[in-house]
C-alpha cells in the first residue's frame, strides 16, 4: 500500500522534475504550460470497466446459479452484451447506474429465436463468437452499421480451424451465422495483437472444453486470463506464448467491477491541461495491461501519483492523482501500442498541446475500431487547427499553443468525441463536437463529469 509513484514539482518556480515508475529521471522542464484553463479539484469516480463488465456478464450467464456484479458499466455496449445473453437464456436484471446486476445463469446457452444484435460493441460480437462456437446450435449475429464494417475473420478463421462452421457472406463482417459444435484443440498465431481475438479463442476453449495455444498476443489486456484463472482454468503465459487448459469450472460469483482506466484518461487529461489544481480518480482499475498510458503521460511530463489499494478477481485497483502539467512531445514505440490502443485518441489530443512533434508508431489497428480512428484523428485535428498527418501506419502530431477552433465529426465514435470534448474546454477554444452524446457508449454522464472537475472541492 501507499503511494507508489510521484511525478512532482520541486521548489524552484515553474521547474518540474518528472520521474517514471522506477524513479528514473525522465525530464526537466522550466517552460510554462502551453494551454491554461480553470483550476481543477476534487475526488472523482469513473464508470465501471467496460472490458471487465462484458466478461463478467458472459461468465455469469454460463455459471449455473445466481451471480451478483456490483459497479458494472451500464453503457450502451454493456447493454448490448446483456441483451444478447438474455436471448440465449440467461436471466439478467436491468443495468442501472448505482445498482448491482444479478445474473441467473445456466451451464449452457439455449438456442436463440432471433438474431443476436450486438449494437456497436465489437467486444460483444467477437467474444460471443468464441462462446457460441462451443454450443451445438446455429445463431446469427449482427450489429449496427459501424459494427458491420469491423473485421471478424481474425476471430472466425481460427474458430473454423477448431471445428465451428461460420458463414460470413464474404464481407469479413456481420451479419454472420455461427454453427457451433464439437471443437478441436487450437494452436494459432494471431496476425494482429488483439485482446478481443485472444479472449474469443480462450472462451471458445472453455466452452468447448479443449486446450488452446496462442502466439503473438503479448502486451494486450489480460482480463479474460485473470477471470478464467479465478475459476481454476490453467492459463499460463511465457514470452509470446499463451497456453489454456480446460481444468476449471464456472460457479456463481460476486464481483465488484473497478472503474474503467480507459475512461479515467479523459478526466486525467483534463486535469493535466488545467491552469492549476489537481484531481483524484478513485476506485479505478490498475491492471498493468491497461495502464500503459500512464508511462506515456509520464514521458510527456505529466504530474501523476498512483496508489494501489485493493484487488478483486485478481484485478488491482486504486487511485490516480493528476496535477496541472507542462507537456512535451513523445515518441511512442510500436511495442507499446497494443496496450494503449484505446487511449491513443486522447493522447494525440494531449500531444496537440505539448511542445514539439509527437509520433505514435504502428497504430494501424486504429483503422478498424468503431471508425477509422487514424483518419478521423488526422482529419479532426487539422479541422481545429493542429498539424497532424498519417505517415504510413504512424500518427504524427505537432503541438501548438494557438487557440483551437473548428467542427469535429465523430462518426459516432465515442473516444473521438470525448477526446475532442476535453480539448474543447481550453480557454479561447471554439471546438464543436457534432455528436457528444455518443460518449454514452462507454462513459454515461461524461459531460457532467467534465463539468464537475472545475467545481468539486472548491
Amino acid at each position: 500500500m501507499g503511494w507508489e509513484t510521484w511525478l512532482f514539482p520541486v521548489a524552484e518556480k515553474d521547474t518540474i522534475v518528472c520521474l517514471d515508475f522506477t524513479s528514473r529521471l525522465l525530464s526537466w522542464s522550466s517552460r510554462p504550460a502551453m494551454a491554461l484553463r480553470d483550476r481543477v479539484a476534487g475526488i472523482h469516480r469513473v464508470p465501471g470497466d467496460k472490458s471487465i463488465t462484458h466478461r463478467a456478464l458472459m461468465l455469469a450467464a454460463l455459471a449455473p446459479g445466481r451471480s451478483r456484479i456490483a459497479g458494472a458499466l451500464t453503457s450502451l455496449d454493456a447493454r448490448s452484451t446483456a441483451r444478447v445473453l438474455r436471448a440465449l437464456g440467461a436471466e439478467i436484471s436491468t443495468l442501472r447506474a448505482s445498482q448491482d446486476v444479478t445474473v441467473r445463469g445456466k451451464a449452457r446457452f439455449a438456442p436463440p429465436h432471433l438474431r443476436l444484435h450486438c449494437g456497436n460493441s465489437g467486444t460483444t460480437a467477437r467474444l460471443m463468437l468464441g462462446l457460441l462456437a462451443g454450443h451445438r446450435f446455429s445463431s446469427i449475429l449482427t450489429g449496427d452499421g459501424s459494427l458491420r464494417r469491423r473485421p471478424m475473420r481474425r476471430v472466425t478463421d481460427p474458430l473454423r480451424v477448431m471445428g465451428a462452421s461460420v458463414e460470413d457472406r464474404g464481407n469479413d463482417g456481420l451479419p454472420l451465422e455461427m454453427q457451433g459444435g464439437r471443437l478441436h484443440p487450437l494452436d494459432w498465431r494471431m496476425e494482429v495483437p488483439s485482446a478481443q481475438v485472444k479472449s474469443a479463442l480462450l472462451l471458445a476453449g472453455m466452452a468447448g472444453g479443449v486446450p488452446v495455444t496462442l502466439r503473438g498476443g503479448s502486451g494486450t489486456r489480460d482480463h479474460t486470463e485473470r477471470m478464467l484463472g479465478y475459476f481454476g482454468f490453467d492459463v499460463a503465459s511465457r514470452g509470446d506464448i499463451l497456453r489454456f487448459t480446460p481444468t476449471g469450472k464456472l460457479a456463481p460469483f460476486a464481483l465488484s467491477v473497478p472503474g474503467d482506466p480507459s475512461s479515467a484518461i479523459f478526466l486525467i487529461a483534463s486535469a493535466l491541461l488545467a491552469g492549476s489544481g489537481e484531481i483524484e480518480v478513485t476506485g479505478v482499475g490498475l491492471n498493468p495491461t491497461r495502464t500503459g498510458y500512464l508511462a506515456v503521460l509520464a514521458q510527456m511530463g505529466a504530474l501523476l501519483a498512483v496508489e494501489t489499494q485493493d484487488s478483486s478477481f485478481g484485478e488491482p485497483l486504486g487511485s490516480i492523482v493528476a496535477r496541472a502539467s507542462t507537456l512535451k512531445a513523445v515518441d511512442v514505440p510500436a511495442e507499446l501500442i497494443p496496450g494503449i490502443i484505446d487511449e491513443v485518441p486522447m493522447l494525440a489530443c494531449l500531444a496537440a498541446r505539448a511542445e514539439g512533434t509527437s509520433r505514435f508508431r504502428s497504430v494501424q489497428e486504429l483503422r478498424v475500431k468503431e471508425s477509422d480512428r487514424l483518419a478521423m484523428l488526422v482529419r479532426n485535428l487539422r479541422a481545429v487547427g493542429v498539424e497532424a498527418t498519417a505517415d504510413g501506419d504512424d500518427l504524427i502530431v505537432q503541438g501548438t499553443d494557438a487557440h483551437l477552433a473548428g467542427r469535429v465529426v465523430t462518426g459516432g465514435d465515442h473516444r473521438i468525441a470525448m477526446a475532442f470534448e476535453v480539448l474543447g474546454r481550453l480557454p479561447g477554444s471554439a471546438i464543436r463536437v457534432d455528436d457528444p452524446e455518443c460518449a454514452a457508449v462507454s462513459f454515461p454522464g461524461f459531460a457532467s463529469a467534465l463539468r464537475r472537475l472545475t467545481g468539486a472541492g472548491q
